[in-house]
């Protein structure tokens, strides 16, 4: 059986391999079908697509559960400043929140075991899949673009992970209990951007096409990814600079030349209403998304609902266990279009029911994943099923990467001012003209936009760490890292030197003493 695209997509969110039954007199003779073994499985090209397909379904760790009213992906919005809760029965969702997280957070434990689930998987795959033989002529093809795949994976759990802990363990083989690193110790980080580099540059020359509407890594997302990575290690910790900006640069103009070449398939959505379109994923700004389907696994950022009020057809519902801040959402410009009611990013008023009379919200509530369709919205009836998928890189953060990295190399060049003004454009913003900017004003500016347009989408903690600075919602500036202070916090509890990298989980250091030390500042 030679998969498709629409095979391959059902395989990805199943991420669970089938095989045929036995015969019953051949039971006694024959291994176990539900006990595979990896030196068992990998025989056919059907075996690796399955494979890279179980690598890709691990991802959704992200919006797995993480406790009452709380879920994974909500670890990198807590700690920024940008969001806060209406639901406290989730200790380690408070404890993001105030800034007093450990290695008993639950979070980051369940974020340590879900990347290195998609290193192992990804490993496996990289290993096995060359074993196979391909039928001659595209089935090369087809094996050099599943590694391909599965390097881009690994790359994406391993970058995750560096950001998240810095020096970490460097796992690039099958792991068993009789291993000679089964007990791995950490590597340090620049090890493990090495890494993450040569799987990406490998990844871009497996043959990936152009950009895919299926959920598979494309070439442009690859080349995307390299972009962000290179700008990461531009800043801190590892501080390239120079040379890794205009690495940066580079490669993020190779995604923009494409998308001028091929404005149809690679383009920022003219409205931000289509950023949140079933209709829509994996398509035109989406570069690559972590594919979700409501019959295997629904959509899993719903604790942005507002807590107890009816905004859906399931009436008075939802958790509001991340909601914006109303400072963050008052240092918006005037007039930008992503604060606008039910337009960009917030709501402030629905419907009753999804569907009824208009009602006050009483406060701003993320609207950039609200599924009109699936949850209801005036003359609609709605699915109950929402299937969007959850962002990892849209082109809008390409054309800021370039943008940025740009005007590091040789200050605000009329190219980076065009990136820059296209993110402006579309939030109906008057851009100042270029000669207005200076290096620096140009940088801050740049720092803005990224604030603004990648609020609650996983971004915004990362930017905090790789430029050591934090922006102030009063002055509209940057605070240095270490002593900021998120309006969010009661108490006042401050920003420190030992929240630039999470604590290690204190269940993983048991299980594996080669972890130790712990990061700095944590128990």
């Amino acid at each position: 059986m030679k998969l498709n695209n629409k095979n391959f997509y059902k395989l990805m969110l199943c991420g669970a391999i089938l095989l045929g039954p036995t015969a019953c007199s051949d039971f006694l003779d024959e291994q176990d079908p539900s006990n595979l073994q990896p030196d068992t499985f990998y025989t056919i090209p059907d075996h690796a697509e399955a494979a890279v397909a179980a690598a890709y379904a691990e991802t959704r760790f992200i919006g797995d559960g993480a406790g009452i009213f709380s879920a994974n992906w909500q670890m990198l919005e807590a700690p920024t400043g940008t969001a806060t809760t209406e639901t406290g029965q989730n200790s380690d969702l408070n404890n993001l929140y105030a800034l007093i997280y450990d290695g008993n957070t639950g979070h980051i434990s369940n974020w340590w075991n879900g990347l290195y689930r998609v290193i192992a998987n990804a490993n496996l795959a990289i290993e096995k899949i060359p074993t196979i033989q391909f039928p001659a002529g595209s089935g090369e093809q087809q094996k050099n673009r599943l590694i391909g795949e599965a390097r881009f994976l690994r790359a994406w759990a391993y970058f995750y992970a560096v950001r998240l802990w810095g020096d970490v363990p460097l796992v690039t083989k099958p792991q068993t209990a009789e291993s000679e690193d089964f007990f791995p110790p950490r590597a340090p980080q620049e090890q493990v951007y090495n890494l993450i580099l040569e799987d990406l540059q490998a990844a871009e020359a497996a043959g990936l096409a152009d950009f895919n509407n299926d959920g598979r890594v494309s070439k442009m997302a690859v080349k995307a990814y390299l972009a962000k990575v290179y700008l990461t290690m531009a800043g801190f910790p590892l501080q390239k600079g120079a040379s890794h900006y205009k690495l940066a640069a580079d490669k993020a103009l190779e995604v923009i030349n494409y998308s001028k070449a091929n404005p149809s398939t690679l383009n920022l959505f003219g409205t931000y209403k289509e950023l949140h379109q079933e209709g829509l994923k994996n398509r035109v700004e989406h570069l690559f998304q972590i594919q979700y389907n409501s019959v295997v696994a629904g959509f899993p950022l719903n604790d942005f609902f507002p807590n107890f009020k009816a905004v859906t057809y399931a009436g008075p519902s939802g958790t509001g266990s991340t909601v914006p801040t109303l400072s963050f959402y008052n240092s918006y410009e005037t007039g930008d279009l992503r604060t606008k009611d039910q337009e960009g990013w917030f709501y402030t008023t629905y419907y009753t029911n999804g569907t009824g009379e208009k009602f006050d919200l009483g406060a701003p509530y993320v609207f950039k994943y609200f599924n009109v369709n699936a949850l209801g919205g005036p003359g609609i009836t709605p699915t109950r099923l929402n299937n969007l998928n959850v962002n990892q890189m849209r082109y809008a953060e390409v054309l800021l990467i370039y943008a940025e990295a740009q005007n590091e190399v040789s200050g605000p060049t009329q190219e980076a001012y065009d990136a820059f003004k296209r993110i402006r454009d579309r939030a109906q913003l008057k851009t100042p003209a270029l000669g207005t900017y200076t290096q620096t004003t140009f940088r801050e500016a740049v720092w803005r936009e990224r604030w603004y347009e990648f609020a609650y989408e996983g971004i915004t903690w990362f930017d905090m760490v790789r430029l050591r600075k934090v922006f102030n919602e009063t002055t509209k500036g940057f605070d240095n890292f270490v002593g900021h202070r998120n309006l969010n916090v009661s108490g006042g509890a401050a920003l420190e030197e030992k929240h630039l990298l999470f604590p290690l989980g204190i269940q993983e250091m048991k299980n594996n003493p080669s972890l130790s030390p712990q990061n700095p500042g944590y128990n």
